[in-house]
């Protein structure tokens, strides 16, 4: 077992500099889960906490001699703390960390609020933006729709359309998979936007409140990201990333993959909440109450300290925190046993396989079985292109 003293270093810290947002996504883990935590946190982080967040940032780097920081900018919805106000929590986390150490800022929107004033003050701090979009309008609209019912596609769409006059600060689309719509249609329109990534992210669920499904017997998510997969190897032209799809490449090949969702690598990232306190997997929050909770904050400990806190500590124990039925599985080092939260139930905690297991293991056979078909083979570290893998097969 790792220890947590010989851990890797937290490379990625995700800021919630909003805990509000301008539309009611239905699925949103942050207002409309189990934990409503964000609902009662400042609606905004001050300038306070920020300068907390970069000493503790700058601090770390320096411990670890790391040239290179990614400091991600969350929400809620970001931009509603306004330009003025993001401009001086940009400059206090630029300032607060030695010039040694590169900061790498993104930002998480839903794109409505978009302006060439935002694009103006991301230029200066080279933010680049990654906007949050479900296919076509009535896909979108399924689940992202303001507080008043209205649709939200249309702003978000004319915000990507301002990011794509500048193309370098355009980080990519991120879309939550729906059954309901259809797979390939939802891929080929959100790359018709040229997106450098594509990000799709599986809903969440638990064993105890299972993501919903049409036939509980089949692999049904599996199956919708199988035919983006197809869909996406059979187009040369594109040249965007799908993130989940290329690091099942990666990790079949034995080289380590980008996301917290799949593989075994322990995620380097940490959440810092608008007051101030620490989170390891915000994303617990769709698990239950008080799931993501560490009970510490910037002023009262280093993130080499919170790194030890038993919450953490398992995230570095690699295939020994996984239920024994992933421990001996063949595709363990690509799943990874799944995300966090898909893994918990109430009566075993997260010594579960994830409620996608049949969904993983569909798709990441799909993926091999395919790039075999056209002469590749799977565990082979020097193909780390995996773009190029993509390139080469459908050609």
């Amino acid at each position: 077992m790792t220890r947590p003293e010989d851990a890797a270093p937290l490379r990625s810290f995700i800021l919630k500099v909003a805990n509000r947002c301008n539309i009611d996504c239905d699925y949103c883990y942050v207002f409309n889960s189990k934990d409503q935590t964000s609902r009662h946190l400042p609606a905004r982080m001050s300038l306070d906490v920020a300068q907390a967040a970069a000493r503790r940032i700058g601090e770390h780097a320096a411990t670890h001699g790391l040239r290179e920081v990614h400091v991600v900018l969350h929400g809620g919805e970001p931009l509603l703390v306004g330009p003025r106000h993001m401009g001086d929590l940009l400059l206090a986390l630029r300032e607060g960390v030695a010039a040694e150490t590169d900061v790498r800022f993104e930002l998480q929107t839903n794109g409505t609020l978009l302006s060439a004033a935002w694009l103006d003050l991301f230029e200066r701090y080279e933010v680049v933006v990654g906007v949050s979009l479900d296919g076509p309008p009535a896909a979108n609209d399924r689940h992202r729709l303001s507080h008043t019912g209205r649709s939200s596609a249309l702003s978000a769409v004319r915000g990507i359309e301002l990011l794509r006059s500048r193309p370098h600060l355009f980080a990519g689309l991120l879309a939550v998979i729906d059954l309901a719509n259809d797979p390939v249609e939802v891929h080929d329109y959100l790359a018709s936007f040229e997106p450098p990534v594509i990000d799709f992210n599986l809903p969440h669920g638990t064993h105890d409140d299972p993501p919903h499904r049409h036939d509980p017997g089949l692999p049904e998510y599996g199956l919708w990201m199988s035919r983006v997969w197809d869909a996406w190897l059979a187009r040369p032209q594109y040249r965007h990333t799908v993130r989940m799809l290329e690091d099942i490449v990666a990790l079949s090949s034995g080289v380590r993959g980008s996301v917290e969702t799949l593989g075994l690598a322990p995620p380097a990232g940490v959440v810092i909440e608008s007051n101030g306190t620490i989170e390891g997997v915000d994303t617990l929050r769709s698990v239950e109450e008080g799931a993501s909770w560490l009970g510490i904050d910037l002023l009262t400990q280093s993130f080499d300290q919170t790194m030890n806190h038993p919450k953490l500590r398992h995230r570095h124990d690699g295939k020994a925190a996984l239920a024994e039925q992933c421990q001996g599985c063949p595709q363990v080092d690509v799943c990874g046993g799944g995300y966090l939260p898909h893994r918990f139930s109430a009566a075993r905690g997260y010594r579960n396989p994830s409620v996608y297991c049949a969904d993983l293991e569909y798709l990441i056979r799909h993926v091999q079985d395919s790039l075999r078909e056209h002469g590749w083979s799977t565990h082979a570290p020097d193909r780390t292109a995996t773009v190029g893998v993509r390139v080469e097969a459908s050609e």
